[in-house]
């Protein structure tokens, strides 16, 4: 049997494909509202955080 087949005997199935694409765009849309609001000094800060010794801080 295909996948597919498993699925449609699932009752509710779509529910839990638009309740997971629900938390996914949420995330993304505050993650990206903290992008644009954030200091953008922590960014920098952030960003240089890889290339930077752990004796250096």
């Amino acid at each position: 049997m295909k996948f597919i087949n498993y699925l449609e005997k699932i009752t509710g199935v779509d529910v839990y494909g638009m309740t997971s694409f629900f938390i996914f765009f949420t995330f993304f849309i505050v993650m990206t509202i903290w992008a644009i609001r954030a200091d953008k000094r922590l960014i920098t800060k952030l960003s240089e955080l890889p290339l930077h010794d752990a004796q250096e801080s």
